[in-house]
């Protein structure tokens, strides 16, 4: 019964151990569902079923009509606008990582944002060309789609019609490689693989996606500087870009050098005063739209590339070029390729799409992900695009300029299909480190992301460890192998955190039912002769020991030293008392023999096992005080513990590996007269240890206690108890004592002993 009085209450119930409580309350037979259970619910089929999966297949079902047009319409077409025009510029400069024309990037951007729209459950990501994607592309074209592998008849052919069919090659092996890459990720998406996003914290993201961006920083030097830098994938690939860069960086083309830098920094100064004055502002200024039209008016009205050999865009082919069938032998050699871009693609868009999902509250389906993305790279290469993902930079775009849902995608496919049919040419003249710098220009906010590391480290250093772990993981190995190492190196510091779990004691605060760490505060009660120990983790085969170090500690002794030492002693006294040089007085034992030498076979360590087992006395005709002074001044240390409780409040599970080693410690504090209770577990864990043959005569289920407080009243109870029953035992042998004779017989005396007698 529960009393409110106040702001307290008050409740009256019985001491419940779990036993006990099961006996009162009977608990309700549960049907537990088998596999066929399972099996029947999978494949079975009704109409709110039906409804839920067309809607987890096509998220525009559910977003689209609660679309807030007064609200939203505005921003998203002016995000889509603004968008649009940077995922023309992208799209331009990261075909050259792809090593394809620059006009194959227009395509791979645009495909991706139809399918998008209707299938991705992300609201701000822009989907498309992203720069590492497109250098793991490039690097298998490179490999695949060389001169050699390009069979001409030199005396029949002109130079131009091998360079024709050289770049019909590489466009070949982009989209049948973009075209494998979404069918694995296709497969996954179907086989509900999206799961693994859970092992993605946020700290991953964050650290993932910075290291991302650093990658793009150093993708765009090479356009900036206008240099020849090979496509590397391997670890340590920045590294060698960056050797590469600075190894020719007398090369540069000055010209580039000193547009790029001042487009970088017009960007960045209008960014800040959109995200300053954004409130005040009615649309963000569109600064990449203005910079585009003057960086081009001025490159074609001063002749930049003829008068400073400056590298532009080139050729733009108005319209879309027909769609082309994948080569089975290239997806033979490259599956390997294409499951690293597959995940590397997948990872980053969810990794940003999450960033955005935490910020305004809206959930993500990792399997539906992989599922769009998948059909946006089998469209996408089967109109000659390449393989894309999602862009930092523009995605923070879509997102920074007022974005609220994927109609700014849509509308960003509308400015890249004006470009491809109509205006394409208009770009020609545009000097291809302006697209470098303009696809910078949007990496602040992802690069400031250094400022999270200060944030974890106060919060939790774990996590903070995670974070720089990732980042150097990214940058060193590479998005790829980063990415595995990254999610590894988390697993791991989740082994360590319950590997060596902060283990405390505890103590009762205020004389309530409530128990503390002991270290925590000064008003702490601790019963006499009573520990409570807390593990706030599982138990398992790998901290079973540690657990056993951490209990050694909290109760100041060693239960199986102790145990060893009491047999060893044990031997003694049995051996002094077969010869009869052993009495029994109220001071103590006394000894008549002048000293005692004990026999190899006796005290030999080699015989351990022996000393492990239980204490018995029973040949004895007297119960030995092991806190008492011991003949021969035998020395065994003193132990005032008599009751331990484990708070298991915290342990989620206990493997069979530590459930030995856990039955063995209990045995040894049992073995040593210690009472072990165990409190706070779910009834679940009790038929687990029931099923693995846990419990026997020293270890019983009787042990197992709701709360501690029930089994501090227990044992408070048990030991007024047993005071009161030793009282009245004593009263009636006051008059007894017994002494040992040299024959080993029993004679009385008329005195107190401090030992109890048997009969």
């Amino acid at each position: 019964m529960i009393e409110p009085i106040g702001n307290q209450y008050v409740v009256a119930r019985p001491v419940y151990s779990a036993n006990a409580f099961g006996e009162e309350h009977k608990k309700k037979l549960r049907h537990h569902k088998t596999l066929l259970d399972h099996l029947k619910v999978c494949c079975s089929c009704s109409t709110q079923k039906a409804k839920r999966i067309a809607l987890s297949l096509l998220p525009i079902a559910s977003w689209l009509p609660a679309y807030k047009v007064k609200e939203w319409l505005l921003s998203d077409i002016v995000s889509g606008i603004s968008t649009g025009l940077v995922a023309v510029l992208q799209g331009l400069a990261f075909a050259l990582l792809a090593n394809v024309p620059p006009r194959y990037g227009l395509y791979a951007a645009f495909f991706p944002l139809l399918i998008y729209f209707f299938l991705g459950t992300s609201r701000h990501i822009s989907v498309g060309p992203f720069p590492v994607l497109s250098m793991m592309v490039g690097a298998v074209v490179a490999r695949v789609a060389s001169e050699d592998s390009v069979s001409v008849d030199t005396s029949n052919s002109s130079l131009s019609s091998n360079d024709s069919l050289l770049e019909e090659r590489q466009i070949m092996v982009a989209t049948t490689v973009t075209v494998l890459t979404g069918l694995i990720q296709l497969v996954l998406g179907v086989l509900r693989f999206g799961f693994v996003v859970v092992y993605l914290s946020e700290s991953l993201i964050s650290a993932f996606t910075t290291a991302a961006a650093v990658h793009v920083l150093v993708s765009q030097l090479k356009f900036m500087l206008q240099l020849t830098v090979p496509s590397f994938t391997d670890p340590f690939s920045i590294f060698k870009v960056l050797q590469s860069v600075f190894s020719q960086i007398e090369k540069t083309n000055i010209a580039d050098l000193v547009t790029s830098l001042i487009i970088l920094f017009i960007v960045f100064v209008f960014k800040e005063i959109n995200q300053r004055y954004k409130t005040k502002l009615p649309v963000p200024i569109p600064i990449e739209l203005i910079m585009t039209v003057i960086a081009t008016g001025v490159s074609y009205g001063f002749d930049f590339e003829h008068r400073f050999n400056v590298s532009v865009v080139g050729e733009m082919r108005s319209g879309f070029e027909p769609p082309t069938t994948p080569d089975m032998q290239i997806f033979q050699d490259t599956i390997g390729d294409c499951f690293s871009i597959a995940i590397v693609g997948f990872s980053v868009a969810f990794s940003v799409a999450s960033v955005y999902s935490l910020k305004y509250d809206y959930p993500l389906d990792g399997s539906q992900e992989l599922i769009a993305l998948g059909l946006c790279n089998i469209f996408t290469g089967s109109f000659r695009g390449f393989a894309g993902s999602t862009a930092l930079s523009r995605s923070g775009v879509q997102e920074s300029t007022g974005g609220k849902t994927q109609v700014a995608g849509l509308l960003s496919a509308v400015i890249l299909l004006i470009v491809v049919v109509a205006i394409g040419f208009l770009l020609e003249p545009l000097q291809r480190s302006v697209l470098a710098a303009l696809a910078l220009g949007n990496l602040k906010g992802m690069l400031m992301q250094f400022a999270e590391v200060g944030r974890l480290w106060r919060k939790d250093k774990y996590d903070c460890l995670i974070w720089i772990m990732t980042f150097i993981f990214a940058i060193v190995l590479g998005l790829g192998l980063g990415l595995a190492a990254s999610v590894g190196f988390q697993l791991l510091t989740i082994v360590f955190r319950t590997q060596f779990p902060k283990c405390s004691t505890l103590a009762n605060i205020g004389r309530s039912n409530i128990y503390k760490n002991k270290k925590d505060y000064s008003d702490m009660y601790e019963p006499e002769g009573v520990k409570i120990f807390r593990c706030p983790s599982p138990i398992y085969f790998a901290n079973i020991n540690f657990f056993k170090q951490k209990l050694i500690d909290a109760v100041g002794f060693s239960p199986l030293r102790i145990l060893r030492k009491r047999n060893k002693a044990l031997k003694k006294i049995r051996k002094l008392q077969k010869q009869g040089l052993l009495q029994v007085t109220p001071k103590g034992f006394i000894c008549t023999a002048d000293g005692l030498k004990d026999s190899d076979e006796e005290l030999d360590n080699n015989h351990i096992e022996e000393l492990d087992q239980p204490i018995n006395t029973a040949d004895l005709p007297f119960q030995i005080d092991w806190n008492a002074d011991l003949p021969l001044n035998i020395a065994v240390p003193r132990i005032s513990l008599h009751s331990l409780i484990l708070d298991f409040s915290a342990v989620s599970f206990l493997d069979v590996s530590s459930m030995r080693g856990l039955k063995t410690i209990l045995q040894e504090f049992v073995r040593i007269q210690v009472d072990v209770y165990i409190v706070g577990t779910d009834d679940d864990f009790i038929e687990k240890l029931a099923r693995c043959e846990f419990f026997d005569n020293e270890v019983k289920d009787s042990i197992f206690f709701l709360t501690i407080h029930d089994a501090v009243l227990h044992i408070l109870m048990k030991k007024d108890y047993s005071t009161s029953k030793s009282y009245s035992s004593q009263e009636k042998e006051m008059k007894f004592d017994f002494t040992i004779n040299t024959n080993g017989g029993l004679r009385y005396r008329e005195c107190q002993v401090p030992v109890e007698t048997k009969f």
